[in-house]
């Protein structure tokens, strides 16, 4: 049972990738050293690496823990089963260049945690080789209470869509809401409450380098989204003493043991390796005031290279509300085909290329060399529109654009919208002069 209940200080550092201290209880950080012979309280030093120990200064990532009971401390790891639809692997079958769509997750139907309510729709390269992203889509109704969930595979993007989280992590609470994204580093232990009762969102896996804030060139030094509004949380820790369920991915696949405590019992850390959440709302979108619709990459929010310069792993890229000024200009993103794949979600409103059958917690994919754009509808509205100044309200999409072809499971094949081609059906044909 719990000795002393779950505590925590109630608060944020801010700041995109700063060396953090902080500690729950008072005393429990050593100072000027990492590893000090006998810790404070019998604490245990732990050291979390993000990057390889000789990684560049400028991009090394790592922590130092001081926690309860070292992560060794566990038995082995068996198959889980509980997940059906999480992670169960990729399609084999030929991957066509078809354009997907998918209609929300329905509610969950029986009590169903974070995990258990996970359905993985596409992924693009097996996560050994260090590279590559997956994206999940969750629909839950029940906290995780006895169980946490750790991901060896790479980091975790969370995109609530309708409902907030409470992710209780290691290094801190994190509380987000619609509106809001929270990444966890890999291997770090977690489990998820459902304020609201139920939720539903995104969950976006990275497995190669980590996230970071793209490079702002001309823009110059402001703009976009700033270090100083993304939120580290303070220590916290939780001293639990029952039975409780570590369910890993590890390879591509669920794994799971039971402890005999709570991993969650971090007292005090420090390091550049953490959560952290971020409000979409304080993304400063830069956009054309002359001509023509600047490319989707104006809009970069976090982004993941790759071994080749300008060619990323993944970019998260978000469309927010913003205003849309240009003169004798076709103002919706334009028909274009791309060498990047790009996977996209709405989680608030409409988006502006789409009039019709793409809802708040769908999803949708063009693969490289896929040609898509305007559906009929907001071609005609756009071509027609009088061009003054406009301000797009009252919604919120993003996109996980990767240079690697994305894969879907077979569920997610089997569950695609079957009329998805149609919205680019009837375009009339240009008349030539004759």
């Amino acid at each position: 049972m719990t000795t002393e209940g779950a505590r925590r200080s109630a608060g944020y550092i801010p700041g995109f990738g700063n060396h953090v201290s902080t500690e729950a209880v008072a005393g429990a950080l050593p100072i000027g050293r990492n590893s000090p012979q006998r810790p404070a309280f019998g604490l245990y030093a732990e050291q979390l690496s993000g990057t390889a120990f000789t990684a560049p200064r400028h991009e090394n990532r790592r922590s130092w823990l001081y926690r309860m009971r070292p992560t060794a401390e566990h038995p082995p790891f068996v198959a889980y089963e509980g997940a059906a639809r999480f992670a169960p692997g990729t399609s084999d079958a030929p991957l066509a260049p078809n354009r997907l769509r998918w209609d929300p997750l329905p509610p969950a139907a029986v009590p169903t945690d974070l995990i258990d309510g996970l359905v993985t729709a596409m992924a693009n390269r097996d996560p050994a080789a260090l590279e590559g992203v997956a994206i999940h889509r969750y629909a839950a109704n029940r906290d995780m209470d006895a169980r946490v969930f750790a991901n060896a595979d790479g980091e975790l993007l969370f995109v609530p869509q309708d409902g907030r989280l409470a992710l209780l992590t290691e290094l801190g609470r994190i509380d987000i809401a619609p509106g809001q994204i929270a990444l966890v580093p890999r291997g770090v232990r977690f489990r998820a409450l459902l304020p609201d009762g139920a939720a539903r969102g995104y969950l976006l896996e990275n497995h190669g380098a980590l996230f970071r804030l793209p490079d702002l060139g001309p823009i110059g030094a402001n703009g976009l989204a700033n270090p100083r509004d993304f939120e580290t949380p303070v220590a916290w820790f939780e001293d639990r003493d029952e039975p409780v369920a570590l369910i890993q991915k590890f390879g591509g696949s669920l794994w799971t043991t039971t402890l005999d405590h709570s991993p969650l019992d971090v007292v005090a850390w420090h390091g550049n390796l953490a959560p952290w959440r971020y409000d979409l709302a304080r993304f400063n979108t830069i956009g054309t005031v002359s001509f023509d619709h600047p490319d989707p990459s104006i809009f970069t929010l976090l982004t993941s290279p790759s071994d080749v310069p300008g060619r990323a792993n993944a970019d998260f890229v978000i469309f927010p509300p913003r205003w849309m000024v240009a003169e004798d200009t076709f103002r919706p993103p334009w028909f274009h085909r791309n060498v990047m794949s790009e996977a996209m979600g709405l989680i608030l409103g409409a988006y502006d290329a789409k009039a019709d059958g793409f809802a708040p917690g769908g999803l949708s994919l063009h693969n490289l060399m896929a040609g898509h754009g305007p559906d009929v509808a907001s071609w005609q509205a756009a071509s027609a529109a009088e061009l003054k100044p406009h301000r797009i309200e009252g919604t919120m999409a993003f996109m996980l654009e990767s240079c690697w072809p994305y894969r879907p499971t077979a569920q997610a094949l089997s569950d695609a919208q079957l009329d998805y081609d149609s919205v680019w059906k009837d375009f009339p044909k240009a008349v030539l002069p004759r």
